[in-house]
């Protein structure tokens, strides 16, 4: 994953963050963005930028930019997601660098 420098974004919205995880273990469509443009995906799954911020930071804010992944990283399969899905669930309620979803294996 991209190392971002700049503040840790904040915690992902409990029904971002299930709308994330039910994308990601689903939806092929989606991965595909996930994997091009996190911030986008992010937005499709609900993300709503807070009121007032900078839109040049909406990739730093939503945690898109901690969550893209490189053009050599692979996404956890549909069936890793789901099975870990508590875990990452607690994990991208979370202020941190997000790396749960690159980092399993499958």
């Amino acid at each position: 994953m991209a190392n971002q420098k700049g503040p840790p974004p904040a915690p992902l919205h409990p029904h971002v963050a299930k709308k994330l995880l039910d994308l990601l273990s689903t939806d092929d469509d989606f991965r595909d963005l996930f994997k091009r443009d996190a911030h986008a995906a992010l937005v499709q799954a609900g993300y709503v930028p807070p009121h007032g911020s900078d839109p040049t930071q909406a990739s730093a804010l939503s945690g898109g930019a901690c969550m893209q992944l490189s053009p050599s990283d692979e996404l956890a399969s549909k069936e890793a997601i789901a099975q870990d899905r508590a875990k990452l669930e607690r994990s991208l309620a979370m202020i941190q660098g997000f790396e749960p979803l690159a980092g399993l294996k499958g």
